[in-house]
């Protein structure tokens, strides 16, 4: 059966797993991210409580 001989497959996937590895992988991690979030201080809101008119 050819589709059980790794000899021409096996090749092109180490191929292709190295040139990610190497290449591909550290130019897509250099990428610096344009919205970073920001340290805000944390607001505490006061709410009032719903006077409902029918209770």
């Amino acid at each position: 059966m050819p589709q059980l001989n790794p000899n021409p497959w096996f090749f092109i996937m180490l191929l292709s797993w190295t040139a990610f590895s190497l290449i591909i992988q550290p130019k897509i991690s250099s990428f610096i991210s344009t919205n970073t979030p920001l340290n805000k201080p944390q607001t505490t809101t006061k709410t009032t409580s719903w006077t409902w008119p029918w209770t």
